[in-house]
């Protein structure tokens, strides 16, 4: 991997602002300058053309680059995004790619051309195209909801919420039990929300799980279910959403099966609607205007140059509503 100006600043032992200068052709003193003749010429450093055609100044806005609007996560998350930003003297603009990661390294240069001083990514997958577009555009990203070694990272802790879960139904007695997750391209809710309840399942052998996967909206969930319940009698679905929960829910309606005496049933997420439905939804509750907020937070200080933890994990509380009975 070619170096960056951040590497030739660490390289250097000077801010990367003052390479930037350098580079453009500023102020820098002969000693600063001697420095980065000598570690540019070391290293082979190319500057990268597209970084340099964004010499202007930057502006007060920060991008958010969002996959959906129509989903709950998304709209609370870019809402308590906005309110901060908002609080502390910036503004946002919002780009949404309709689930095309083609338009999400698109919007990713798009951003950085409008002199946008910070960017929320809203990822669903981190491809290498992805991590190509953040090295060269050199502005400060911040990936929330999926994690990069490489990229500043705001996850929930999936993993963690799928333990509690598969511990939960296992204490309720459950022990035949379909699981309807989402494809293992999203790392954080197809792959660490799944294990997370795959391993506290394991630690019992007298049950039986079948695994199986729907797309994440609500319509893909009722066909899926649908196909469920018709093959096999499971005494519980545990769904990787709260989405694909309340898909389940209208297909056992629409099946004459009754929730939970018949079928139980859980989530994640803790969408508002699975609070005032009948029967309410067990299920995992997310803090996604306060992850917002902090992912603010943290935008605010990469673009100011400042400290942030590579990773942070976000928490969760477990919701024990109506929809889950004992076996």
């Amino acid at each position: 991997m070619k170096n960056t100006i951040t590497d030739i600043a660490k390289i250097a032992g000077v801010a990367k602002s003052t390479v930037s200068r350098y580079l453009n052709g500023g102020s820098v003193s002969d000693a600063t300058r001697r420095k980065l003749d000598q570690v540019i010429q070391e290293t082979g450093y190319t500057p990268n053309t597209f970084a340099q055609s964004l010499k202007a100044k930057k502006t007060n806005m920060i991008g958010a680059i969002v996959p959906r609007l129509d989903s709950f996560s998304a709209s609370q998350s870019v809402t308590g995004l906005d309110e901060e930003l908002r609080s502390q003297g910036y503004q946002l603009l919002i780009v949404n790619t309709s689930q095309d990661l083609i338009r999400e390294i698109e919007a990713l240069y798009d951003l950085a051309r409008q002199k946008i001083s910070g960017i929320i990514l809203f990822a669903t997958h981190v491809t290498e195209a992805h991590l190509t577009a953040i090295q060269e555009i050199e502005v400060p990203v911040i990936l929330l909801g999926q994690q990069h070694p490489d990229v500043h990272s705001m996850v929930y802790d999936d993993y963690g919420a799928g333990y509690d879960v598969g511990q939960y139904i296992l204490n309720k007695g459950h022990k035949q039990i379909a699981y309807l997750g989402v494809t293992e391209k999203d790392v954080a809710v197809g792959v660490h929300r799944k294990q997370g309840f795959q391993d506290a399942i394991h630690e019992r052998d007298d049950v039986v799980v079948n695994f199986y996967e729907s797309g994440f909206k609500m319509s893909d969930a009722v066909i899926a279910a649908s196909s469920i319940l018709d093959q096999s009698n499971p005494s519980i679905i545990v769904c990787a959403t709260d989405n694909i929960a309340l898909g389940v829910m209208k297909a056992a309606y629409m099946k004459g099966i009754r929730i939970p005496e018949r079928l139980s049933v859980t989530g994640f997420g803790g969408y508002d609607v699975t609070e005032v439905i009948h029967p309410s939804l067990t299920t995992v509750k997310y803090g996604y205007s306060q992850s917002g907020r902090l992912a603010a937070l943290n935008i605010i200080k990469l673009v100011r140059e400042e400290s942030v933890q590579p990773l942070t994990i976000l928490g969760y509380d477990f919701m024990d509503r109506e929809s889950v009975d004992s076996v």
